[in-house]
Formats: C-alpha cells, structure tokens, sequence
C-alpha cells in the first residue's frame, strides 16, 4: 500500500493491511517526515517509547522521549510501560535493548545498516581464535578475564558471560577492570584500544605492561612472553570518529584560548587524553560543561553532534563549545537513522505491523545478560 498523501498537513497514518515499504518513504520531504512521525506517535501513544542517542543527528533525536548513552537508554525503556521500543542508535544499542527488555517489548531499529565500525573490529570468530591462540601461552580460563565494552555485539557480551567475563560503559571502566582484576591476573579489552589504555593508565597501569593483539596476525602479533608479561592485552580496535583528534588541534586551540579547557572522551587516543583538562564519557563530559562557570571556552573531543548542541545549549550562558577536528567528524553510521526511517517504522507500528525487530537469540541473550548483569551489580 502506498501513502495516500505526502502534504505535511495530510499526515494520514496507514490504515491496517500489507507492510508500508520503505521505497515510499525514501524521498519524502522532511516536512512530510516529521508530520508523519508526529502523527504515528500520537496514535501509538505510551505503546511506543522512542530513545536517542547523544550521537543523533537533531532531526531525529528531537522526537525522542529518551536521550543518553546506550545502556541508560535501555534501562529507561526496559522500565516504562511501552510496548515498542525504538532505537535511534546503532545495532548493538538495540541490542542490549532486547537483552534488558522485558519478554513483552521488542527493540526496533529504524536503519538495520547503522552499525558501529569500532563494534566490528571484534567478532565472535576472532574473539574464539584469540582466546584459543593465549592458550598458547597461558590458560585463559585461569588467568585471563574478557572484558568487552559495551560498544560490542551480543555474541562477544555471550562470550564474555560464558568466560567469567564482563561489560564495561566508557563511565564504570575503571570500577570493571579492577574487578575484573581482583579475579584473574590478566585483562582481555576488547574491542577499543584506546578506552582500555586510558583506563589501565590511570589505574597506574605502566604502558609497557599493555600490549595491542593484532588480531590480522598470528598470536596477536606478539610473542608467548609478552603475553605472559603483560597486564592487559587490548585489542586492535578503535572509533572512527574519536581517532580523528591529534595533539596539534589541543595545541593550537591553548595558544589562541589561553583560558580555555580541554575535554574529550576516553575513545579518544593516549596523546589527547594525556594533553586534556578533563576526560569522561558523554555524559560526563555534558555536566562538566553544565557545571562550569559562566564564559568558560571548551575545546571537546567527541561526536559533532553533540557538540554542536551543547554550542547551542549553553550560548546564553556566553560559554563557548568548540568541536576539536577541523573538519567535519560524525558518527555516519548512525547518521543512517533518518526521519525517513523513523517515519517508516512508526506508522507500520501504527498500522499493526512490526519492521527491522532486533532479537538476540535466546541462548545468546542469556548469557549476555549474565555479563550485563555482572558490570550492574560491580558498579
């Protein structure tokens, strides 16, 4: 069925019948998009409960009902009495979204193509590889705790809850590596490099006792030794919008912003985080910047977006938000969640039919939750 009109004052919702195809949203206007996702949201009412992610882009979070980081996202939805719960973030969000909901709830992805490049780096088969080829060295089970960042598909959370593991937020990675520490001599991070290494350092963790497993490699690219010796073993992953800080752009910012402050997320490499003010998770970084005082200049090292709208948010204030590239850095993956999409999968919804369901099979699910459930009680 298509729609029968693309006027943004004519936002009929589907009536019931055949799935509306997405090849009839494709080119609406925005107009007709945000008419559309009105008026769905509306007729669906407290059924549906629409989360977004700091990261979004605004033409879509501003319909949200929820806004925050992946894991406070999933609990918010996990607690309200919303029957639909859609994710306008990345696939592993929605995700854990499934995990924590309740048996009555489905987790909807608007775009079943916004992943998250750094959450690919690591999968289930080279995870299993790497943990077969540390028995070369040492016994994993033994000596060896998974630590995987929330940012990680439901099968590596699994394999973390199978291998007495655990899941860590970029906000209690501290607090899980030393309880991962109290059980097991050793750290497997995956799949960020540079959240593993910043928290290992400033647990006093030496450099040299953090070694990167290449996982394009045979044994990680390390020797039997380096492996026995090391700490934490951090896998060869990173974010594609985080690496884009340099040292040079903090420079330049303090030579013109003497009084300026620096923050940027844990993502973010060794070098800036050391050359920062302050480093901390999205949500730290949006309260430290509340919480300073009138006419204060920032320089911020995380997503455009949200900077952009913290820029906006605190201008009366006469602070000063700068994004910290030069050029333009976004998260584009999940930039794939448009109003389009929104539009699409609430007024099926509306019309009784359920597109792009996420459903982490049950056995998987499970033990994922065991590793979820792991990082809730130790934080």
């Amino acid at each position: 069925m298509t729609i029968q009109s693309l006027h943004p004052q004519e936002a009929v919702i589907a009536v019931k019948g055949a799935s509306l195809p997405f090849s009839d949203y494709a080119d609406l206007p925005d107009a007709a998009c945000q008419a559309r996702i009105a008026a769905a949201k509306q007729t669906l009412g407290q059924r549906v409960v629409i989360l977004g992610h700091h990261y979004q882009r605004d033409d879509v979070i501003q319909h949200a009902d929820f806004t925050g980081d992946s894991l406070k996202l999933s609990r918010s939805a996990a607690a309200s009495a919303a029957e639909y719960i859609v994710f306008c973030g990345v696939h592993f969000m929605a995700e854990v979204a499934d995990i924590l909901s309740r048996p009555d709830q489905t987790a909807i992805l608007p775009d079943l193509a916004a992943g998250c490049s750094m959450a690919d780096m690591a999968n289930l088969a080279k995870v299993r590889r790497c943990w077969r080829e540390l028995a070369e060295a040492l016994d994993p089970d033994e000596a060896v705790t998974p630590v995987t960042y929330i940012n990680s598909s439901a099968d590596l959370k699994a394999f973390c809850g199978e291998h007495g593991g655990i899941v860590c937020t970029s906000s209690n990675a501290q607090k899980i590596l030393q309880w991962a520490f109290d059980r097991r001599e050793k750290v497997l991070f995956f799949p960020d490099q540079h959240l593993g290494r910043n928290t290992g350092y400033k647990m006093g963790i030496p450099l040299e006792d953090m070694v990167l497993w290449d996982f394009d490699q045979p044994l990680g690219g390390l020797t039997p030794d380096q492996i026995r010796r090391a700490k934490i073993i951090l896998w060869k992953g990173l974010c594609s919008v985080h690496q884009m800080f340099n040292p040079q752009q903090i420079r330049r910012f303090r030579e013109q912003t003497p009084d300026g402050l620096v923050i940027a997320h844990p993502e973010c490499s060794f070098d800036v985080c050391q050359l920062s003010d302050y480093v901390g998770s999205t949500e730290y970084i949006i309260k430290t910047i509340a919480d300073s005082p009138p006419g204060a200049h920032w320089l911020v090292g995380t997503e455009l977006h949200l900077v952009s709208r913290l820029a906006e948010r605190f201008k009366a204030e006469n602070k000063t938000v700068r994004f910290m590239a030069s050029t333009v850095c976004m998260c584009s993956t999940m930039a794939r969640i448009d109003p389009p999409h929104l539009a699409w999968v609430l007024d099926n919804l509306a019309a009784g039919h359920v597109v792009n369901a996420i459903k982490v099979p049950p056995q998987e699910a499970e033990l994922a939750r065991v590793a979820l459930n792991r990082m809730l009680d130790a934080s």
